[in-house]
This record gives C-alpha cells, structure tokens and sequence, in this order.
C-alpha cells in the first residue's frame, strides 16, 4: 500500500502548471537532457528516495523552489549531481541511504557541467543535516513549489520565483507529500516555504533560508530545531 501511495503520488507530480515551468519527471530538454529517458530516470529515482523513507522520515524541511543546479536534473529536491553521485567534496552519502537498491544517475549531459551541477543551497542544507547527526533516511526535503519555474529571458538553465497562480497550483502535492510521512516536525526554508505551509494549515517552524549570505544563520537556527526535538 505504501509503495503505492509514492506511484500514486509520482502519477500527480506530472501535472504541472502550464508557461515557464519544467517538469523533470514529465519533460525532456534535449539541450540539456542526456537522452529521452531522463524523466523515466528521475521518476524512479524519486520513488526510490521517498520509498526508502516512508517508515523512518521524522524531519521534512520544505525549500521554495525545485532548481535547475538541484532536482532539476537528480528528480530530488534539495539534491545535486554530485551529492548524488558522491562527487561532492564535503558531503559524503552512500548512495544505499539516498536511493536504496537503485544505481544514482545523472541526467544532465557531460558536456555542460562535467562533474555534474552542485547547487549551494542543497550543499548547505545536506551538510547541516548530516553534521546534526541525522541519518539521510531520517529527513525529507521537498519545495513548496515542486516544479522548476526558469526565466525566459535566461532561458531553462535559470531560476525564478513561481508567481501566485503557480504557487497555488503546488498546494496539493505540498499536502500530498506531508500525508505520506509520519513526520514530527515540519520546517520551512525561508518566508515562502512558511506562506505556503500556513495555507494548508501546517505548524511548522521557520529558518532562514541559506541563500543570499543567510547560511550562518541557517546553520544556528536548524541546530537549535533539531536539538529541541531530540530533548
């Protein structure tokens, strides 16, 4: 029943807003894309991680946005290439407690970032989870906005905030998610993740979101959360 509820939940993901949103586990960029099974990838690839957390998930902490350094390309919000592939120079994670029995893969192709993409936000985030003695299978991390919103203007391989119409069009999967899990504790990286979370009644704490020299601040606030809960 419970692997179920994660097909079922993967089957709702691949109804995304329409306009200058991708979908990586609907969509194919062939610019960037490796190949035309790359949602198929990132498909099972999110099953998996949220399979392998189902029972033992405590800790969900809620980002804004998917990007395009993140979930982008790896299918996992909060989660680079190089986490994924153990590429990483600080954060270390057997790819047994991110995917269980499933061999991590990129997607994105070579050619545009070798080593695969890193983003900031998800390095900060991994790392201060895992330094707070977490075990990978004890926390999830999503978006309140679970597709990739990109700018025109820059084109695919960029970031922007969703607007009112497509943060609305998130609330259910942000729900959704949250019903999967027998979480404890629920927290919402910086003021948009926290807006969303009021909306469908979810008591949350807030921290400061790492981005824009804000990662100290994090780190302290995060601790503190988690500390608290573990007393």
């Amino acid at each position: 029943m419970l692997n179920e509820a994660v097909e079922e939940f993967i089957r709702l993901l691949k109804q995304s807003p329409r306009g200058a949103v991708f979908n990586p586990w609907r969509d194919v960029d062939l610019e960037s894309d490796i190949a035309r099974q790359a949602p198929r990838i990132r498909r099972r690839q999110l099953q998996a991680y949220l399979t392998v957390r189902l029972r033992t998930a405590r800790l969900a902490v809620i980002g804004e946005a998917l990007g395009y350094r993140g979930g982008r390309f790896t299918g996992i919000p909060m989660t680079s290439e190089r986490i994924l592939l153990g590429r990483s120079r600080s954060i270390q994670v057997e790819a047994k407690d991110l995917l269980g029995k499933v061999r991590p893969r990129r997607t994105s192709k070579p050619q545009i970032c070798r080593d695969g993409f890193s983003e900031p936000t998800a390095t900060i985030v991994w790392r201060s989870l895992l330094e707070l003695g977490l075990s990978p299978n004890k926390f999830v991390l999503w978006n309140a906005f679970p597709w990739h919103s990109f700018n025109r203007d820059c084109g695919m391989l960029s970031n922007r905030m969703p607007n009112r119409h497509e943060c609305a069009a998130g609330l259910p999967l942000l729900k959704a998610l949250l019903d999967l899990f027998p979480f404890e504790q629920v927290v919402a990286l910086g003021q948009v993740a926290a807006a969303q979370l009021e909306k469908i009644d979810i008591l949350m704490g807030c921290v400061r979101h790492p981005a824009s020299g804000g990662a100290k601040l994090f780190r302290e606030q995060i601790a503190r959360m988690v500390r608290s809960r573990n007393d």
